[in-house]
């Protein structure tokens, strides 16, 4: 073992210098700086290089963590880069994104006494690094193919399948309703969580080593399934899901009451400098405004955050259980509380207050009651507990659900589960139709960006089995 190892007995845990909050609530900058050479190292010199790495174990995408940060301590960056590379398409994006508090650093064996190892920060230090060196370079097949594969989504789990398919030599097109490459990387996540820039480097770089993207272009739309299966030789579906989930309370239909993606589009698209209209007339603009967003999760922290950016008057998060049952980062729940946003915990709404405009949110006051099935302790009302809560707009972060699946893709015969998603083989991640693959949010339901990226891989080895056997048939025939 490395003599620079182990070294959490005598080192604290650091992370990367971040903004005072005042400086950042001003702007959509990501508000960590970057690590230097000499703290990157410090701080990967913490693990314990423990016999059964629980941090790999969690990580969805099973990185080799505990042999590139010794690596890093080691000073050997480049290796560092490529082992870290070698099972994660998108290291720089889940460095900066991932919810490390809940997978690899909440895992750390070293966590209890000793606080766990920046695994997050020296990711992103090391896929940074290997950027700005020249380390990062397009795919080289060594043999092209002529089997072609289209991939319907240019999302996080489109993006790993389209990489891993071309590394193989298939010919590769992404089609996507978009006119940028990313998905929810681009129009959902703030850019003070991730730079767009990273995203565009990224998606050049998979055009570079020549995968054809289809931009503008809408399954259903400008295509049915039937007519890309005929096209190409086998099918990945990585559409996601964006249907928004509701709630259905009295004054719903009144002005001022808006889902979270839009919301969130709107504010992107301006930051990435397109004519938005709806944030111009001040509909997705919280500036001045009294804010109140609904939801517990990351994406009621995006929202929340934004607003605060914004210029927001004031902005509150509602939530109907506490802090310690929150499903979003705790991360970013103190980052969000740094930043000037109020959390009002224990509390569902009941009604939208407001003539034509909503004026406020009518809230109750709940308890956690027992547990039910999954362990999570149920919210129960409070009988006579209401309280009014002013607000000019309402942000409802409630989660998505998949739309109508056979309908939206014009294909009857495709299966869903229970839940609408879409119905696949857990292992190979083949529908039932022959040649048809599906990955990401629109088998899981709304989930992580790493484990999008986790089934594109996956899908990507089983494309490849499917399509060398269905040439050793052809030969044989």
């Amino acid at each position: 073992m490395s003599k620079n190892m182990l070294k959490f007995v005598s080192l604290e845990k650091q992370m990367p210098a971040k903004r005072e909050a005042e400086l950042r609530r001003e702007d959509f900058q990501e508000i960590y700086e970057e690590f230097s050479p000499d703290k990157a190292a410090e701080q990967a010199s913490r693990c314990s290089q423990c016999g059964i790495p629980f941090c790999q174990v969690h990580c969805p995408v099973q990185n080799n963590i505990p042999d590139w940060l010794s690596l890093t301590a080691s000073g050997r960056l480049e290796e560092a880069y490529e082992l870290s590379q070698s099972t994660n398409t998108l290291p720089e994006i889940c460095g900066r994104i991932c919810p490390q508090d809940r997978l690899c650093e909440g895992s750390c064996v070293i966590e209890k006494g000793f606080d766990s190892v920046t695994i997050g920060a020296v990711e992103k230090y090391i896929t940074d690094t290997a950027w700005e060196n020249g380390w990062v370079k397009p795919n080289a097949p060594m043999v092209e193919l002529d089997q072609s594969i289209a991939v319907i989504g240019a999302g996080p789990g489109g993006m790993a399948a389209a990489d891993e398919l071309r590394k193989k030599g298939y010919q590769v097109h992404v089609y996507d309703r978009y006119d940028r490459v990313g998905g929810l990387l681009v129009y959902g996540i703030p850019s003070f969580k991730l730079e767009k820039d990273v995203v565009e480097r990224r998606a050049k770089l998979l055009a570079d080593g020549g995968v054809t993207f289809h931009l503008n272009f809408e399954l259903g739309r400008d295509a049915t399934l039937a007519e890309l299966r005929a096209k190409h030789d086998a099918v990945v579906i990585a559409t996601g899901v964006y249907k928004a989930r509701d709630i259905s309370l009295p004054g719903s239909g009144v002005d001022g009451i808006v889902p979270a993606l839009d919301y969130l589009t709107a504010s992107n698209r301006k930051g990435l400098g397109d004519e938005v209209a709806a944030f111009d007339s001040g509909e997705l603009n919280a500036k001045g405004k009294n804010v109140v967003v609904i939801g517990g999760g990351d994406t009621a922290m995006d929202c929340v955050r934004t607003a605060v950016r914004q210029g927001a008057k004031s902005v509150k998060c509602l939530y109907r259980r506490d802090r310690k049952n929150m499903p979003g980062s705790l991360r970013e729940t103190r980052n969000a509380e740094e930043e000037g946003v109020e959390f009002v915990w224990l509390s569902a709404p009941k009604a939208f207050l407001g003539d034509g405009t909503v004026t406020g949110v009518k809230a109750i006051q709940m308890h956690l009651g027992i547990a039910d099935s999954t362990g999570r302790q149920v919210p129960v009302e409070l009988d006579g507990s209401e309280y009014n809560i002013p607000c000019d707009l309402a942000i409802k972060a409630l989660g998505f659900d998949p739309e109508d699946i056979p309908t939206l893709f014009e294909e009857p015969a495709l299966e869903v589960s229970r839940w609408g998603t879409i119905q696949v083989n857990p292992f190979t991640k083949m529908t039932n139709m022959d040649g048809v693959y599906a990955i990401g949010d629109i088998v899981r339901g709304a989930s992580l960006v790493v484990w999008a990226i986790r089934d594109g891989q996956d899908a990507a080895v089983s494309i490849d089995v499917y399509l060398k056997n269905a040439v050793q048939q052809s030969k044989a025939s």
